[in-house]
């Protein structure tokens, strides 16, 4: 994703019910956020430049990589408020497929590979005090690691217990995460990722530039 380019996106301004200008990003200091932010939402549609962002990564990616698109009006009927998706395959099968998701949060859900489901915001309520650019950092850092071939998962086996993790950076240890194997694999999705000896990852392949 060398030459994508983020779109710009007009600066939106919220108040709180006292009029004050809400400073998403910097509103809690050393102590953290109050009790009564937590699992409250106000202001949602300050996220909702991520659909924006997300249209551009899929015009991108299908402009510059050999890939086929695929758009669906009403998907995802696991993902709550999907609103739409596109998915873009590579035309090459040692590439991981991405699938973005846009949600009616709003949001989105970047899924790829085996296993990766990452939603956009992760959270949203006001303890978390995201802003849409840094969770659009995270969108485009997510998918940049797809096509540049550094995302990896695979199946670690320790006490009797299957976990399953991915890397999105070059290194191991990098944008990891897990979770146990009978939650990966309720739906399929991690059976091709544990069906080698543990330990062993599933490394994607960089996605095949579209030829000019």
């Amino acid at each position: 994703m060398d030459t994508y380019r983020r779109p710009d996106v007009p600066a939106a301004v919220f108040h709180d019910a006292t009029g004050a200008v809400v400073p998403y990003g910097s509103r809690w200091g050393p102590d953290g956020p109050p009790e009564d932010s937590y699992s409250v939402v106000t202001h949602s549609e300050r996220f909702r430049p991520l659909h924006t962002v997300a249209d551009a990564v899929v015009a991108h990616l299908a402009a510059r990589y050999d890939v086929d698109v695929e758009h669906e009006d009403a998907p995802a009927r696991d993902e709550p408020g999907a609103v739409r998706a596109t998915t873009l395959r590579p035309r090459d099968p040692d590439a991981a497929t991405v699938t973005l998701v846009w949600t009616d949060f709003p949001g989105v859900v970047v899924r790829a590979g085996h296993l990766l489901s990452a939603h956009l915001p992760p959270c949203g309520c006001d303890a978390c005090d995201d802003t849409w650019s840094q969770v659009a950092d995270e969108l485009e850092h997510t998918v940049a690691a797809v096509v540049a071939g550094t995302f990896r998962e695979w199946c670690t086996r320790r006490d009797g217990v299957t976990w399953v993790g991915h890397a999105l950076g070059p290194h191991r240890g990098r944008s990891s995460s897990g979770e146990t194997v009978a939650d990966a694999t309720s739906d399929g999705r991690g059976a091709t990722v544990c069906a080698g000896p543990g330990d062993a990852p599933v490394v994607w392949a960089t996605w095949p530039l579209r030829h000019t």
